[in-house]
């Protein structure tokens, strides 16, 4: 199929009341894809738009059949089904159907539908909170209070096994070889496990067939993953799959380790997932996918600007006339028709240039001198320039260069307030930045890192820290804890020397003695966690963590006291980090902010609990300069957002009694998000020895991330590879305008040693408020 140019009105044609009333609220006039898309503002008025079709279709469709999303995606889209559903017929309700067109609609009931679950890992236990069995039953069984005698399950409890056995029996280590579909077997276990295998193949064929039964599915809702994934039809599926046993690809493993407790769980888990052609079986099915935030925006450009394609499968989608992208501006950045729309309203500006310069510089790799008119003639973006010329190219060449001077200019007398939502969110934005500072001995720092990140922390690290511990107090080898007022004072003293004697040991290569160091910390945090009174209490608490953690499976919610542990193991490494700079243990805070609880979708920050402490810091500290992760979207439940915001609010507040129009804010990105180099006004230069240095500082403080059991899609390893991965990219599409020559041949050392480079958008607190507000002021607007 090849994508062809839809009007408004060749839209207005096949769209449904709802979407119609969205999408005129756009900017969009027509559009170019396979499958037609539409675009709101943020995330929860993609939720909204998805409960408000949801609801359209239910109307008309009171007995039809269902699949609704798992995971973090559908937040919105579940809070708004259930507010429309509560107030349908007050006024408020009202309002709302008046106003997206669904006046016409009586309010519709649930219960009629037939609810089909898209995907399940296996083996899991059903019971488990993390199993999608358990989900759908919470948040749409009952949350939506549907009738569960017409649901269709993915129980894996009851998926019939070889002699009635359970799959704790069959697969005992959790692990599935499905090359015994075609190979001998080779023990006892083997051919039960072989003939399990079969049986699981034949209930997924009756499950399709349950499906088709049915007439198919009539209303399809699901998210995209990084590779392009929907349901767990991952890249490379067969167009035409149906139910079934199936293995995944590592960016579906990554993206699932934080629902399943790390990637070595989530990397043995198969799934029983619907195919492609069970969602597209029924040709009048509306298929809706969702996406939210820039980083799905390549993928979702991918998945919509391609003909059908194995490579991306959520393209295959284009063969039903009811298929549907519904996306937030951040994911839609990239689609051709959006960035010509943005190229084209308001006035022109140097960042459009610079960004139409460097893009074309990328897209047919050519470096900015050897670029011709013919070259920039030709381009969709550059043809849009002003009075267009070579000359651009020099100016852009030229505004780039100053953005890396700027970089390394020296900052002196300077108070840096540098914050990040999660433990190694600085480091891996801004180290390198921050390094060239901290050596300035006028200038003054602070760290805060405002959540306290215990989710990142695997329950196996946990307990090999508190068995060496153990092992450590019987041999009589922390010798702290037998001081006279070590239970009672003592234990909150001397952190510094924690960290100093675990360096200290960095420097020595003694792994045992770092160990030890480790521990000392982790005594301490037990004794103000549990309120200890003496070694046999510690001992004995020891040994009930230890017992809690081996009762817990594998990415269930931890107790508030063992989320406080995980946590105070977080901060320990934030200190190792900046005590490598002389920072000492009282200037690195953290703040713990209570918002971040471990919940599937986490709660919004609250002015007391969450801003107060913020606004109290920014009070005490008085910086000159405040970094911070500079999310572009209300992209959904995502802590950066969430800690933007709190920020914003707390400058909000400070603004109202202090005079900030000299305080910076440096907004800075990691492995999350990026900037392009046109959005970017600091560029700093990035050295071997400084990457080396960031790499070495990552592996020996970061010790519960050195595994990498929360990895990125994007890279099978450590944060900060990723970061350097990052910083080296940047620095290509940079060389491609300036070419090579300017950094090997620069008079200035520090250009000539890059190999690397980071961006940084600096604001004033105006200009801050004014994004932030714009984003906050746009959520709350449709708050429920």
């Amino acid at each position: 199929m090849t994508a062809h140019n839809r009007t408004k009105s060749q839209l207005d044609n096949i769209l449904s009341g709802v979407e119609r009333s969205f999408f005129h609220q756009s900017e969009i006039t027509e559009i170019s894809t396979n499958i037609p898309y539409i675009v709101v503002e943020n995330f929860p008025n993609l939720g909204l738009i998805t409960a408000m079709r949801f609801l359209e279709w239910v109307c008309d469709n009171p007995d039809g059949v269902v699949s609704l999303p798992t995971g973090k995606t559908p937040e919105f889209f579940i809070t708004w089904t259930k507010y429309l559903l509560k107030n349908w017929d007050s006024e408020a309700g009202k309002r709302f159907l008046d106003r997206y067109g669904m006046s016409r609609c009586r309010k519709p009931s649930l219960r009629g539908l037939q609810f089909v679950q898209i995907d399940e890992f296996y083996p899991i236990d059903s019971k488990q909170h993390n199993s999608f069995y358990h989900y759908v039953n919470k948040y749409y069984l009952d949350g939506f209070g549907m009738d569960k005698s017409k649901a269709l399950l993915i129980n894996s409890d009851e998926i019939p096994l070889a002699g009635g056995m359970h799959f704790s029996a069959v697969f005992p280590d959790g692990k599935i070889d499905l090359s015994l579909r075609y190979r001998e077997t080779h023990s006892v276990l083997e051919q039960i496990q072989q003939d399990s295998i079969f049986m699981i193949d034949q209930w997924c064929s009756e499950y399709e067939q349950r499906i088709r039964d049915l007439g198919g599915i009539g209303f399809f809702l699901g998210g995209i993953g990084p590779d392009g994934h929907i349901a767990f039809n991952v890249r490379g599926s067969d167009p035409y799959s149906t139910t079934r046993l199936t293995a995944t690809n590592f960016e579906t493993q990554a993206v699932a380790a934080g629902d399943l407790g790390g990637i070595e769980v989530s990397k043995n888990r198969l799934v029983v997932t619907v195919g492609l052609e069970t969602i597209t079986y029924k040709p009048d099915a509306v298929a809706i996918i969702i996406a939210a935030g820039e980083a799905k925006a390549d993928i979702v450009k991918r998945s919509l600007e391609s003909n059908v394609t194995n490579i991306y499968p959520a393209s295959v989608l284009s063969k039903l006339p009811g298929a549907r992208f519904y996306l937030t501006m951040g994911a839609a950045s990239q689609l051709r028709d959006m960035v010509n729309i943005h190229f084209r309203k308001g006035n022109w500006s140097d960042q459009k240039t610079e960004k139409a310069i460097i893009d074309i510089c990328k897209t047919i790799q050519k470096f900015g001198h050897k670029l011709d008119m013919e070259d920039v003639q030709n381009d969709h973006l550059c043809m849009l320039i002003p009075g267009l010329g070579l000359h651009h190219v020099g100016e852009v060449s030229e505004r780039i260069i100053n953005k890396i001077l700027r970089g390394m200019r020296q900052e002196k007398n300077q108070r840096f307030l540098h914050t990040g939502p999660h433990h190694d969110d600085i480091m891996l934005g801004i180290l390198p930045f921050i390094n060239n500072h901290i050596a300035e001995p006028d200038n003054h720092f602070r760290f805060a890192v405002l959540t306290s990140g215990f989710t990142a922390v695997t329950n196996r690290f946990v307990t090999g820290l508190l068995e060496d511990t153990l092992n450590l107090i019987t041999k009589g080898l922390i010798q702290m804890i037998h001081y006279m007022d070590f239970f009672s004072t003592g234990y909150a003293l001397k952190s510094d020397k924690d960290v100093y004697h675990y360096l200290n040991n960095v420097a020595s290569g003694n792994k045992d003695e770092q160990r030890r160091g480790i521990c000392h910390r982790i005594v301490r945090a037990l004794v103000q966690i549990y309120n200890l009174k003496d070694r046999n209490h510690l001992i004995s608490t020891l040994q009930h963590v230890l017992q809690v953690l081996s009762n817990s499976y594998d990415g269930e919610k931890n107790p508030p006291d063992v989320q406080k542990l995980k946590g105070m193991i977080r901060e320990f490494e934030e200190e190792l980090v900046w005590a490598h700079y002389g920072i000492q243990v009282k200037h690195v805070e953290h703040l713990r902010l209570g918002f971040y609880q471990g919940d599937i979708f986490t709660e919004q920050p609250r002015r007391g609990r969450d801003v107060e402490p913020v606004f109290n810091l920014l009070k005490e500290f008085n910086p000159t300069v405040l970094s911070l992760t500079f999310d572009p979207e209300g992209s959904g439940p995502d802590t950066h957002y969430k800690v933007l915001q709190t920020i914003a609010e707390a400058l909000r507040m400070w603004q109202d009694e202090t005079d900030l129009s000299a305080l910076r804010i440096w907004g800075y990105r990691n492995v999350w998000y990026r900037f392009h180099p046109s959005e970017a006004n600091i560029i700093y230069p990035v050295s071997l020895n400084t990457l080396a240095e960031m790499e070495e500082a990552f592996t020996n403080c970061y010790i519960s991330q050195v595994d990498a059991s929360f990895p990125s899609y994007e890279l099978n390893g450590k944060f900060s590879s990723l970061a350097k991965k990052i910083w080296v990219r940047q620095l290509q599409d940079v060389q491609l305008l300036l070419g090579k020559n300017y950094f090997y041949q620069n008079n200035d050392p520090r250009i000539r040693a890059c190999h690397g480079l980071i961006y940084v958008k600096e604001m004033n607190v105006s200009e801050f408020l004014t994004f932030a507000r714009e984003l906050k002021e746009s959520v709350e607007g449709m708050t429920v």
